[in-house]
């Protein structure tokens, strides 16, 4: 049985809801957690003053590492890889570079149309549970462009910028053999996830 704030629940819907309506290019999945692997699927529902999308550059934030793009028929696929910001272990392994970033190019995708491109990767073990991964994306077309990359700074209301980056917001990894008993009551795995800046409530779980 979990216990949760039907308050948070409530306000992280309507985030999410008001966040979607003004963005244009979204992450299906909002939420990851370290050391854990996370399915990237960013959604373009538009493309720039009626004309197609040509191409779409994803902007890998450190410490989204292992990254393996989805090929996608009729559009050409590239990677740009550099060095970490510091080593991640995964799998038995140390690794100092990866991708950072992905471009699909030379497709075709109508504003009256839309689609998803898709990435595989892992959520380094070692990221802060409480800073959230921000993935700047740009999409360009045959008229114009768009550069959903705007991050908020510590403080400012995210729902404030006109073409903000979708972002992962991670939660914390669950406690692993933590139990409270009282009485006939046991309490395990109790967790929470990062609360968003400027958030008036939270929640917490457990079994």
């Amino acid at each position: 049985m979990h216990i949760f704030s039907r308050a948070a629940l409530v306000a992280a819907g309507l985030v999410a809801c008001l966040t979607q309506a003004k963005a244009h290019a979204t992450l299906e999945n909002t939420q990851g957690q370290p050391g854990k692997s996370y399915k990237g699927v960013v959604r373009i529902g538009h493309g720039c003053e009626g004309t197609a999308t040509t191409a779409l550059k994803i902007q890998i934030p450190e410490g989204l590492i292992n990254v393996k793009p989805s090929p996608k028929a009729g559009w050409t696929l590239a990677l740009t890889k550099g060095p970490y910001a510091r080593p991640y272990a995964l799998y038995g392994e140390t690794l100092v570079q990866g991708v950072k970033e992905i471009i699909w190019s030379g497709g075709k995708l109508p504003d009256d149309f839309y689609d998803e491109f898709v990435f595989s990767s892992v959520i380094a073990k070692e990221v802060d549970p409480q800073k959230p991964l921000y993935v700047p994306i740009i999409q360009e077309c045959e008229t114009g462009r768009h550069d959903w990359v705007q991050i908020p700074a510590p403080g400012e209301d995210a729902q404030a910028l006109k073409a903000p980056a979708p972002v992962i917001r991670l939660a914390a990894v669950e406690a692993a053999a933590v139990a409270v008993r009282l009485g006939d009551l046991v309490i395990t795995q109790p967790w929470a996830r990062a609360t968003p800046g400027g958030a008036q409530v939270g929640g917490g779980y457990f079994k």
